[in-house]
Formats: structure tokens, sequence, C-alpha cells
């Protein structure tokens, strides 16, 4: 979900900036060109960081700018088809909630919640299963795996599809609820007798 990446690049320092800390003014011309900007390779630009090997800057034919050469790192948000995430649900609507990815949302549908059959209660903004009774409400912590990803050239239009229906998905307290003791695989439920009472016949 988050990465570092070294990233080796060429900046332009205008003259505003002559005479001032190099490294200081190349990591605000790289935060200020990269930031929160979408790349469909290494995902979202979240910071930029330990600038270094910084060289002369050189000059271009009717360019006041000095160029220069140099390595950083940089924090990113990346997901991929089929990644479990685990987020907060941060907003409810008809047709399903959304839930909060660190820097972006993620959709699920209301037909990706669960299997049961959901109602939406508008006044309290709660989900309601018919059946089992499970609810989801802003603020929920819940498990989902990404299905899709629909990548744009800046966040805000970027979709992300999410589900919940699979086993071992859905909100914290489902999958408590959902664990019950197990069987005795070789003679029915942990603690059951198995074969004749007590002072029955024995093989010989």
């Amino acid at each position: 979900m988050y990465y570092i990446h070294t990233i080796k690049d060429t900046i332009s320092v205008p003259p505003k900036f002559f005479g001032q800390n190099l490294e200081k003014t190349s990591e605000e011309v790289l935060r200020g060109r990269y930031e929160r900007i979408l790349d469909k390779d290494l995902g979202i630009i979240l910071a930029i960081f330990n600038v270094r090997d910084i060289s002369d800057g050189h000059l271009l034919p009717g360019d006041p700018s000095t160029h220069h050469d140099l390595t950083y790192d940089v924090l990113t948000f990346n997901l991929d088809i089929e990644e479990v995430i685990i987020g907060e649900v941060s907003e409810l609507a008809e047709f399903g909630c959304f839930v909060r990815l660190g820097p972006i949302d993620g959709l699920v549908h209301l037909s990706q919640i669960t299997s049961d059959f959901i109602n939406y209660d508008r006044k309290s903004g709660v989900f309601t299963s018919k059946n089992t009774g499970k609810s989801l409400k802003k603020g929920d912590v819940v498990y989902a795996k990404v299905s899709s990803i629909s990548l744009k050239n800046n966040i805000k239009d970027t979709k992300i599809a999410l589900t919940m229906r699979p086993d071992g998905l859905g909100k914290a307290e489902w999958l408590k609820e959902s664990k019950t003791p197990r069987d005795d695989r070789r003679g029915g439920p942990r603690g059951q007798r198995r074969g004749p009472p007590r002072g029955g016949p024995r093989r010989r």
C-alpha cells in the first residue's frame, strides 16, 4: 500500500531562488511539482524527502533558470487488484459506503457489502442486514478487497471499487461473531464422547 522509491531527476531553479539554500530550494521545487500528483506507475505521491547528490547548475540558451541533476526519495500510495485493505467507513449513501484508504476513498457498492439483503436507514445513517441483523455505520473499521481501479489524471477523478462479500472480509465485529468452536473432525463436536458408552461391550 505504502512504498518508498528513489528517483533520479533534473529540476529547474528559477532566478528568484538564487542565493538561497540549494537543498531546501530543490525540495520546495520538487514538492510543488509532484506532491499529491497521481502517477500511473508509482501511484499517489504523498511526500518528497532526502534530496541529495545535487549537481552544479548549468544554463540553457534563452532560459534564466539553472538546471540541476539530483536524487531524492518519494513516499507513495498504490493499490493492486485483489489486495485486501483495512479502512474506516467515511460516508454512507443509498448506493453503498465509502471507505477511507489513506489519501483516497474506495466505494463498496450496496451489492458488495454482504451477501445478505441490506436496508439503509437514512435518518440514523446505518445499513442493516435483513436476516442476520448485521449493521454498518460511519466510523466502523472494515476489511475489504480491491476489485477494480480506474486511474485518472488526478486523485479526485480516480475510482476504486471494493468488495466485502468474500469470506474473511467485512466489519471487524462480523468476523468475530462468525467464529464458532471447531468440530472434532474425528467424531463430531469437540467434547462429545465417541464409541460405546462407559460400561458397554468392548472389542476383544
